[in-house]
């Protein structure tokens, strides 16, 4: 469920070379520039208007105002896939393949906690110190066995965050285990165990495998403007119109992958591309990290383990690209903009993300949540996204 072997490799290169030369991290490519000067607008990606870097506190209110009296509005021209200036037009929406059905995620994963193991197999999942994992129930399951446990809780929690935001049918269904070489789960595949090196009583994740992925290369604007190293120029109206069926659709769900990776200040995905850019300037015409395709268009959400508790610890390094990818969306999903909207109402991103999380994973306790200090950090990165999100909407509201 990789993106192939070559990306895993220039990606660590990548980490390595970020390790011995941190003065690389003030080489920001001017492709990724809040501004554009002489009157230019900012780069955005295939859908997005153009708007300043900051918002003030008037257009803030404005477009949270806005927000909510949203449903009084009249609707956009039926041939638009965009609604009131900043939203997806429900017939796109609809279009959207349903990825994960929670019903679906729900049998999977109680299926998965009462099977057995039945064998462990190396590749297909990542790191070496992954598996491939056939359960008693014949179905099949990525085991992650993090290099230490912060990778294994920010992929619990970045599977139940997308819960909180209304987007865990991008995500594969997702559990924790408890290994026990004489537990009945892991019973059949002890001696596999202990050619893992597996720690005994260590916390893995099961994520439940997929068939017929196949990799995604950034729409065109990213993979062809930036791969040349241009600034990503707005898309006009007319022209967004005359995308495909299938460009727009994707691009609704990137959209919701931007935003989910900037919450979670994932670094390994489109970042880990964008930095990239700096010795490989075709590396955005390859396949993006952690993010695969379905036959029927959905995209998969992959590998969320640098999400929320590492990325949180590594914001200095990686927000230079992150924050300007954020910047470059200003079309959104409406329930996912509400909420946004909601959460930063109530300031409750950590409450509802602890609620969630303590109900639907048994093993959340051997874990834990995120300190203190993570909590506030989300909460932080929520309100952003909702100044940013009423800012696209006061803008929009004035072209």
């Amino acid at each position: 469920l990789e993106s192939g072997s070559e990306q895993r490799q220039f990606c660590v290169i990548s980490w390595v070379k970020i390790l011995l030369d941190k003065s690389l991290l003030l080489r920001v490519p001017a492709l990724f520039s809040s501004t554009t000067s002489g009157g230019g607008g900012q780069k955005t990606f295939r859908t997005l208007l153009a708007v300043p870097a900051v918002a003030t506190d008037r257009e803030e209110r404005d477009g949270e105002e806005r927000l909510a009296v949203t449903d009084s509005q009249p609707p956009a021209d039926a041939a638009s896939p965009v609604e009131r200036g900043i939203f997806w037009s429900r017939e796109l929406e609809e279009q959207v393949p349903p990825g994960f059905a929670a019903e679906e995620a729900a049998a999977w994963l109680a299926a998965a906690r009462a099977a057995r193991v039945a064998s462990l197999e190396r590749g297909g999942c990542g790191r070496s110190s992954n598996r491939l994992a056939r359960l008693s129930d014949g179905s099949r399951a990525c085991v992650r066995y993090g290099i230490n446990p912060e990778q294994i809780q920010g992929e619990a929690l970045s599977y139940h965050l997308a819960g909180v935001l209304g987007m865990q049918e991008r995500l594969p269904p997702m559990a924790l285990a408890l290994v026990e070489a004489r537990g009945r789960q892991w019973e059949p595949v002890r001696e596999e165990l202990r050619g893992s090196h597996w720690a005994e009583g260590a916390v893995v994740s099961l994520t439940r495998w997929v068939d017929n992925l196949t990799a995604v290369v950034a729409p065109a604007p990213w993979g062809a403007e930036a791969g040349a190293g241009r600034r990503l120029q707005p898309l006009s109206a007319e022209e967004l119109v005359g995308l495909s069926p299938s460009q727009l659709v994707e691009l609704v769900q990137w959209s919701d992958l931007i935003l989910f990776d900037y919450l979670t200040a994932n670094f390994d995905r489109l970042v880990s591309n964008l930095f990239s850019l700096q010795w490989d300037p075709r590396v955005m015409r390859r396949a993006t990290s952690n993010l695969l395709r379905a036959p029927d268009g959905g995209l998969v959400f992959m590998d969320n383990e640098a999400g929320l508790v590492h990325g949180y610890r590594l914001l200095s390094m990686w927000d230079p690209y992150n924050e300007p990818l954020l910047r470059s969306v200003c079309v959104f999903r409406e329930g996912t903009a509400r909420r946004v909207a909601e959460l930063h109402r109530r300031r409750s991103a950590a409450a509802e993300l602890r609620r969630r999380y303590r109900a639907r994973e048994p093993l959340w306790a051997r874990l834990g949540f995120l300190s203190e200090r993570q909590a506030e950090l989300l909460q932080a990165r929520v309100d952003f996204v909702h100044r940013h999100i009423a800012h696209c909407r006061a803008q929009a509201a004035v072209l």
